[in-house]
């Protein structure tokens, strides 16, 4: 069998619930782990790193909100993909993926939003401007709490799944207005300074631990995300117990 053939066959493998599940159960104490390694060294490199000479300390917020806000984007971008996997490819677990990232995806902007504020005080002399930059990360967060809304709002199942892969496709516009708000706009936010095309222009002494917290962020996202498609799948299992056990009751109750 070819390669690609294999890496077709293991992906539809991870369709099966059950299989998805048993993986989890291997998989996520390992990622855990490594997570929590990397935000021991990332947290050590922030704080021994000397202060910039113009933020001073004020500098250290950007290892907590620069890779909260790339982890605001990355899991909405996680929501489109899985999105496209319940439109058209009609994965059996892309809905579940959605769901599951909605919440961690929002607690991401909510810390970059308030760390944002708090490093933004000292350096603009304000916690809050409604420049594009600020203005579509918080359009961001209230996309997130509205999937969230939804998904509790819709009984069917099968009908919230495609009502939501359709919103999130269609707000997924959004991202790239985040990504490149500060080059099509004049706004107070820097411009990008770490993913350029001719090279970061941040020192070496801070471009360290900002990508190890960066790495480590990441990880947590992916931990937190396979355990929150368990637990949704553990969820709606028990919902279909339930109507099975209220339909037999009832079967009962009228044969009775």
């Amino acid at each position: 069998m070819s390669e690609p053939s294999l890496a077709i066959r293991k992906f539809s493998d991870l369709a099966n619930p059950t299989r998805f599940l048993a993986l989890v159960a291997i998989v996520w104490p390992w990622l855990a782990g490594l997570t929590l390694c990397l935000f021991a060294v990332g947290l050590y490199l922030a704080f021994t790193t000397v202060g910039d000479y113009q933020q001073g300390e004020t500098v250290r917020i950007m290892y907590v909100h620069v890779p909260a806000a790339w982890l605001a984007m990355m899991c909405y971008t996680v929501m489109a993909l899985s999105a496209l996997g319940t439109l058209v490819w009609r994965h059996p677990l892309a809905d579940v993926s959605a769901k599951a990232a909605a919440p961690i995806g929002a607690c991401f902007t909510l810390v970059a939003l308030i760390t944002g504020s708090l490093w933004g005080k000292p350096m603009w002399g304000t916690w809050w401007v409604w420049d594009a930059r600020l203005t579509s990360v918080f359009v961001l967060f209230l996309m997130y709490l509205g999937m969230i809304a939804l998904n509790r709002a819709m009984d069917d199942p099968t009908r919230a799944a495609k009502v939501s892969a359709v919103l999130i496709l269609v707000g997924f516009v959004n991202i790239p207005i985040i990504k490149f708000s500060v080059e099509w706009w004049n706004t107070l936010h820097q411009p990008a300074s770490v993913i350029r095309l001719d090279g970061p222009t941040i020192s070496a002494e801070f471009l360290r631990p900002l990508l190890v917290m960066a790495i480590a962020f990441t990880l947590l996202f992916f931990t937190l995300h396979i355990l929150a498609m368990r637990n949704e799948i553990l969820r709606r299992r028990i919902a279909v117990l339930r109507r099975h056990a209220a339909r037999a009751a009832g079967r009962e109750g009228d044969a009775a």
